[in-house]
């Protein structure tokens, strides 16, 4: 039984425009869930969505669970403007999923938030996925075929339906969801709320994170979490990862662990090491600050410089400049100061006022940087426009020189699992050599870590990430389709 959501609107701006457009890969989205009776689910969960706010900033949602009433509420917005203490409060339940989102399947609308909620013949099932799905064109056919009614353009929606079809078939809940998962092709984490327990999913090659912790003492309040973080703030105890190819269904009896897929292999996405989780999540029993920093020091070997100063774009650049420093022997300081206030603004500067140079996110120090000869270190580089407006910037402060180094390999293949990037021939590095991009950011020099040792610097199976963005060595093949599909999305929305 659904009651019917609230109706708060937020606005929102096309995200993709070229103006507002982010010179950078986007994470998909941030997912959490809670099984824990006679706690405020609704609001553990906001807090575990505040803290993985950076996943995800166009929209947000929690669903709960009242035995088999499902309460829910999703808007455009971030976590805190989407939810307010009255909103928590009319959430009741012993179980709650949530979700932030970046859309990178489904146009940015509210329609499209999740949890995506779906009837079956057991009642409610809500939704929160990471990732995208690369069948979508034959899943939603097989789903039409039998009268679906599909409402949002998600391939999460379809996931959803998938598992509803085969639940109205005659399926539990659990032997429903693992034959909809063998309909799916691609990356997905997934939290799913029921009336008799949730489930944390991942794909067989685990390309989106997902973990699991353990909430105070009670043996059977658990949580879901795309990152550590989302534990963190609520006070859970990090447990494990759910590994690839892993259904973990989570009830009043406590935790079950079934291996869905027995043909997993672990390809976790790289990028998440280097810029999309926050630096104080965990992965491989190590918080990825301190994979960060050693990228810088593997940098600094590789690309060596003589420079005054050397600095990160803040954040995602810091703890790499900090290894570089460290590795080089240069000094580090602070050359940029972040407004950390700005978020997305639906007021945008007139002509005039981007002329005079408006600096809204990063401004230059101008004594620190005068008659100096400066490293800037950044996480990676997609179109190039941001970068060459921060060289600029930093040359205008009386910068002697700007020596660029970037703590991953070249960008120069879309990624169609997850991560919002430009087709091939917008990304700078698919069509140009680094001296070129060199000359066209109007810096003194520009080195990229190696893909060696970016995969060394991570201690572990170098085979067992995915980084097709750098190779295009895709684990999970790309139909022709969806190739053509994302080229021409691409053209009618930028």
């Amino acid at each position: 039984m659904i009651p019917n959501d609230s109706d708060i609107c937020h606005q929102s701006i096309d995200i993709n425009s070229d103006e507002n457009y982010p010179d950078k890969p986007q994470e998909a989205c941030g997912v959490f869930g809670i099984y824990a009776p006679e706690e405020d689910v609704a609001k553990l969960t906001y807090f575990g969505l505040y803290a993985l706010q950076h996943r995800g900033q166009e929209s947000a949602g929690i669903a709960t669970f009242e035995g088999d009433v499902v309460h829910h509420h999703k808007d455009m917005g971030l976590v805190s403007q989407v939810f307010n203490e009255r909103l928590l409060e009319v959430l009741p339940g012993n179980l709650a999923v949530g979700h932030t989102r970046y859309s990178t399947t489904g146009s940015s609308r509210k329609v499209n938030a999740q949890p995506a909620i779906v009837e079956t013949r057991l009642g409610a099932l809500a939704l929160a996925h990471n990732g995208n799905l690369v069948n979508t064109i034959q899943l939603k056919e097989e789903l039409l075929k039998n009268n679906c009614n599909l409402v949002t353009s998600t391939d999460s929606e379809m996931i959803a339906y998938a598992i509803a079809q085969e639940v109205n078939a005659g399926a539990g809940w659990v032997d429903a969801a693992i034959k909809a998962f063998h309909r799916c092709q691609g990356a997905f984490s997934l939290a799913i709320a029921t009336p008799d327990g949730i489930m944390g999913v991942r794909d067989p090659n685990g390309i989106r994170p997902l973990v699991i912790g353990k909430l105070g003492n009670n043996p059977v309040r658990y949580v879901l979490s795309s990152e550590t973080c989302g534990l963190d703030i609520i006070g859970a105890e990090y447990l494990r990862d759910v590994q690839p190819g892993e259904l973990v269904w989570i009830t009043e009896n406590g935790l079950e662990s079934i291996a869905w897929n027995q043909e997993h292999q672990r390809k976790l996405c790289i990028f998440e090491m280097i810029y999309f989780a926050r630096p104080d999540s965990l992965m491989h029993n190590e918080t990825l600050y301190s994979y960060r920093m050693r990228l810088g020091r593997q940098l600094a070997k590789e690309s060596p410089i003589e420079a005054d100063i050397v600095f990160g774009v803040p954040d995602s650049g810091i703890p790499a400049a900090i290894g570089f420093s460290q590795a080089s022997g240069i000094g580090y300081g602070e050359g940029l100061i972040k407004n950390r206030y700005v978020g997305r603004t639906f007021i945008q500067p007139t002509q005039s006022m981007r002329e005079t140079g408006i600096k809204m996110k990063l401004n230059p120090l101008k004594d620190v940087l005068f008659g100096k000869r400066v490293v800037i270190i950044d996480d990676s580089i997609v179109r190039g426009t941001t970068s060459r407006k921060l060289v600029k910037a930093l040359r205008d402060a009386g910068a002697a020189e700007v020596h660029m180094r970037i703590s991953s390999p070249p960008v120069t293949h879309p990624c169609f699992y997850g991560i919002d990037t430009d087709t091939q021939d917008q990304l700078i590095a698919a069509t140009k050599s680094v001296e070129e991009i060199a000359k066209q950011l109007e810096v003194d020099s520009l080195a990229y870590l190696s893909w060696e040792g970016m995969l060394s610097t991570t201690r572990e199976d170098t085979n067992s990430f995915c980084s097709a963005c750098f190779t295009g060595n895709y684990p999970v093949a790309i139909p022709e389709q969806v190739k053509r599909s994302k080229l021409m999305l691409e053209k009618a929305t930028v």
